[in-house]
């Protein structure tokens, strides 16, 4: 962007912190809520006790002050069922009822207050439980291990309690480091909910699996899409039309596109395409770590850590290409995670190094992130995820 054309979108900011009346002009993607809670997933310690709630209006980016929702030990990932009555969040905790397994844990939501109350704790069969996810229907949830190398399946019970449903150990190896086993980053359900995808950082692959009735995790066919050796798939996104899928790659700082198949449930890796910008070489303290797609699917965004900027990459759906528009670094410290809200003109980011959360204001004709005035203090927040109230 050219410096007077951002000296101009700064200025529009400024008065938009300050004034509702012109963001009602913005194009919004659909008509969507205009006020949420965020939730955050933190690592526990002096600057934080569990899971934060906060406010957010989607009409000018503010957030409020968070308050605790529920006090649990490094609820790192968590993830808001389809109904918005419950929350789930794994644990990164080093032992569960005497063995070296994290666990998940289901929390109802009081529509009132937001907060949050404990309904049952399971589980995730292995170590380092990183990621948690929820089916289309609700009623199954996922939990990818990270030291574990392993991922599982939970079912929901009417009350809410979770039980064990499957549980599938990874194998094998990668050609780096860091991929001396198994590392299952992450497990998310198709949107129809009969398949889902585990990105494992450990072996170069995103695993397929056919997800049945009762939950239970079996193998597709082919059992996996295999990436560039040494790229550690970690974060995984589908686009809003099914038709494609995105996995961020966390040793390689690239973002790869894949063609998804609904009727057969495959993944077609197409192309990689580097988060970072051009001449610019990773460093051993740079990562990935987050991806997510514009509700229009005109943009896919990526975080890099160490590099320390939001990659913001436009998609042409038609020949399933990524062009990098830019890398946005206003006031951004480890991004760990990111969401963009439904309405898709504000994005928030978790900065774990700093222990923020900050507003940004989306650029919705070039997918640019722009730093607002708004940010929270939360300690080592994770993860952030949007729940409409009204």
């Amino acid at each position: 962007m050219t410096s007077l054309r951002r000296l101009f979108v700064s200025a529009f900011l400024a008065g938009l912190a300050m004034t509702t009346t012109a963001h009602a002009q913005l194009p919004l993607v659909a008509p969507q809520a205009t006020k949420y809670r965020v939730y955050i997933g933190t690592y526990t310690g002096p600057k934080s006790e569990g899971i934060y709630v906060a406010e957010f209006d989607a009409s000018t980016g503010k957030l409020s002050e968070p308050k605790l929702a529920a006090k649990l030990t490094n609820p790192s990932f968590v993830a808001i069922d389809p109904k918005g009555k419950r929350l789930y969040a794994v644990g990164e905790v080093a032992d569960f009822q005497g063995k070296k397994e994290g666990v998940v844990s289901s929390l109802s939501i009081d529509e009132k207050t937001g907060m949050l109350t404990l309904i049952n704790q399971v589980s995730s069969g292995g170590a380092g439980p990183c990621h948690v996810s929820v089916s289309p229907d609700g009623k199954t949830v996922g939990a990818a291990n990270y030291g574990g190398g392993s991922v599982c399946t939970l079912r929901v019970g009417e009350d809410g309690k979770l039980s064990p449903a499957s549980f599938i150990q990874h194998e094998g190896m990668g050609a780096t480091a860091r991929q001396k086993g198994p590392h299952a980053h992450s497990i998310n359900f198709s949107p129809d909910g009969k398949y889902a995808f585990a990105a494992d950082l450990g072996i170069d692959k995103v695993l397929q699996y056919k997800v049945g009735a009762d939950g239970k995790l079996s193998p597709n066919d082919p059992p996996a899409a295999k990436l560039p050796p040494g790229s550690g798939p970690r974060h995984f996104a589908f686009h809003p039309s099914g038709k494609w899928a995105f996995v961020i790659n966390e040793l390689n700082m690239t973002m790869t596109v894949l063609k998804y198949d609904e009727q057969n449930g495959n993944l077609t890796v197409m192309k990689s395409f580097s988060t970072l910008p051009k001449g610019v070489a990773a460093e051993k303290n740079f990562s990935t770590a987050e991806v997510q797609v514009h509700p229009s699917g005109k943009f896919v965004w990526g975080s890099n850590r160490g590099h320390n900027t939001i990659a913001e990459f436009r998609f042409d759906e038609e020949t399933g290409e990524l062009t990098l528009g830019g890398n946005s670094s206003g006031d951004i410290d480890t991004p760990r995670h990111f969401a963009v809200v439904p309405r898709g003109n504000f994005v928030l980011i978790a900065n774990q190094a700093t222990n923020t959360v900050r507003s940004y204001h989306v650029n919705e004709d070039w997918g640019e992130l722009l730093s607002t005035s708004w940010k929270i203090e939360v300690g080592t927040p994770v993860c952030v995820k949007f729940l409409a109230i009204e």
